[in-house]
């Protein structure tokens, strides 16, 4: 069997799509988009799938919660994204981002992408 597709969510880029007040507290925001991925995963994607919120800045430090791992980006949480995307080889990934940089860095190593959108609000 293999291994099950691979959901890297750029926590600053999606929360940051919406103008909700995020910025006044950034943590609590990557709590609740981790949440909400625990609760309704990824709408659209067959099958099963690992969900990685990768979170940096003021968000580092949120925890795991069943259904959603999180990793905090020890510097750039693009560069971490991109090191998660070569690490999974063959494997099957999808990276949830609006940055365009970022967009192109994944594509180029075999990544899907999806844009902010895919994932609940």
């Amino acid at each position: 069997m293999s291994a099950p597709l691979l959901v890297i969510v750029d926590a600053a880029n999606v929360v940051g799509s919406v103008p909700d007040g995020w910025w006044r507290d950034r943590r609590g925001a990557a709590e609740r988009l981790r949440d909400r991925l625990a609760t309704e995963g990824v709408p659209g994607q067959e099958g099963p799938v690992e969900i990685v919120l990768v979170v940096e800045g003021a968000a580092r430090g949120v925890a795991s919660a069943p259904g959603v791992h999180v990793e905090s980006a020890p510097g750039s949480g693009d560069d971490h994204m991109v090191e998660l995307v070569a690490r999974a080889g063959e494997r099957r990934c999808l990276v949830v981002t609006a940055d365009r940089e970022l967009r192109r860095r994944v594509t180029a190593l075999g990544a899907g992408v999806l844009g902010p959108r895919a994932v609940p609000r």
